[in-house]
């Protein structure tokens, strides 16, 4: 289909793919992702969500199976092209869990700046860019501070800054909760809310049912076996516990209440 005919921001078509040593990672995954959605890929450890994620934004390529990006094939052959490459990275942009591995630049705001300075535009645009991310992230008192004196959390605001200053289409998050605290989670989840509509998408990966709830429009369930178990709304699932149990989303532990001790199914929620 040419790409100005599709609807489709990604589309994916029986992937596989195993990690060296022939150890499977996803197999047979399947799915299309439109403008306006906002997708959870939910699952145990193991079931292959980031490595969909890294799929996704062009770090790995599929052993079997195609994915398309904004109508094209995005395969390590397409990214050879450096036209590709270009428009690619300017509109698929990716948050890694550990923001260790993202962060390198010697100063916030060279690592906000940085992403814009490679797409040609003006130089007041690159600057407009970074106050604004900045500011979005509340992290202007961060500016000319080093990456890696910062706290995680920190960390993680500036990765997703320096994400959002190239102004992508579709905005890929790897558990995007972890490391931040309760205001923190507050103000991401407020933000995200915005942020995915009109001809975005957000497809992020969690094992936060909380987080799912407050923002998801659709729910894509990963399973021990590394293929998609489940596909549609979160209503679908998250007031299934039966579900929830077999699928490892939530657990069963024993509490102890003064002398008695009992199991029963774990659910953590929070309430706003």
């Amino acid at each position: 289909m040419n790409a100005l005919n599709n609807p489709n921001i990604f589309e994916a078509n029986k992937l596989d793919y195993d990690y060296p040593g022939n150890i499977p990672a996803l197999k047979q995954v399947s799915f299309n992702i439109t403008p306006g959605e906002v997708v959870a890929l939910v699952g145990a450890n193991g079931s292959g969500k980031s490595t969909l994620l890294k799929l996704m934004d062009g770090l790995i390529f599929a052993k079997s199976g195609e994915l398309l990006a904004l109508g094209k094939p995005l395969s390590e052959e397409r990214l050879k092209d450096k036209l590709f490459v270009r428009e690619f990275r300017r509109k698929v942009g990716m948050v890694f869990q550990d923001p260790d591995v993202q962060l390198f630049s010697p100063t916030v705001w060279d690592e906000v700046i940085f992403g814009p300075l490679q797409l040609g535009i003006s130089k007041e645009e690159v600057i407009a860019r970074g106050h604004a991310v900045l500011e979005l992230m509340g992290i202007t008192h961060l500016r000319e501070r080093p990456p890696y004196m910062l706290s995680g959390g920190e960390k993680k605001k500036v990765s997703l800054a320096s994400v959002l200053s190239l102004q992508p289409r579709a905005l890929l998050l790897d558990e995007p909760t972890t490391g931040l605290d309760p205001s923190s989670q507050g103000n991401l989840i407020d933000f995200l809310l915005k942020w995915a509509v009109d001809d975005k998408c957000l497809v992020f990966s969690t094992q936060d049912l909380d987080i799912v709830e407050e923002i998801a429009t659709r729910v894509i369930v990963m399973g021990p076996e590394h293929n998609i178990l489940a596909d549609g709304q979160p209503e679908d699932f998250l007031f299934d516990p039966d579900f929830l149990v077999r699928t490892n989303l939530i657990h069963e532990h024993s509490h102890r209440h003064k002398q008695l001790v009992h199991s029963h199914q774990h659910i953590h929620e929070h309430h706003h």
